[in-house]
């Protein structure tokens, strides 16, 4: 979907411009997304495989759940819409737990930048997997892998072709804040 979003400066800022994500794409301007990654007390990681239609990365392993921030929308807004959307579940926004921005800019092709700072939050997974609904336009499958399997995949890059490259410092920072939950 190509929906309008808002255009941010070089710190995080919004410029108070926006639109369709589209020619944020095109042109490379920085726009708001929320990464949210779900795990269970027992430490294993809800990952998405993302859709074979995406733009980016297709079938490629990621995020448990991802999403645009659409323009005027509030951030945990935008969180909580796209956990029901993609995933079918209902959270609240005490359930969400920020770990910050994170600011990703990646050169698809000539005319594809895609400049994105992420809200990156976690939120405990209290469903089993099996009561999870995927969205089927942009989600390929879910899973859930052990904590220290994720790691070695991503952090390690021991299957590098298998993750979308959020790079290693993107990883980390999630890896530790789900270690010291669980």
């Amino acid at each position: 979907m190509d929906e309008q979003v808002d255009i941010l400066d070089e710190h995080g800022k919004p410029t108070g411009e926006s639109c369709l994500k589209s020619e944020a794409h095109r042109k490379g301007l920085l726009h708001p997304t929320v990464h949210i990654w779900l795990y269970t007390p027992e430490g294993r990681v809800l990952i998405q495989q993302r859709g074979k239609n995406k733009a980016t990365h297709p079938l490629n392993w990621d995020v448990s759940v991802a999403g645009h921030v659409a323009s005027g929308e509030k951030i945990i807004s935008a969180a909580i819409r796209e956990v029901e959307e993609e995933i079918g579940i209902q959270v609240s926004e005490t359930e969400l737990e920020s770990l910050g921005t994170f600011k990703a800019v990646h050169k698809i092709s000539e005319d594809f930048i895609d400049a994105e700072l992420h809200h990156i939050f976690l939120c405990k997974l209290n469903v089993p997997l099996s009561q999870l609904t995927k969205q089927e336009s942009e989600v390929e499958d879910l899973a859930l892998v052990p904590l220290f399997k994720f790691a070695e995949e991503t952090w390690g890059l021991a299957t590098t072709g298998k993750y979308v490259p959020h790079g290693p410092t993107y990883y980390k920072t999630i890896i530790k804040a789900i270690k010291s939950r669980t």
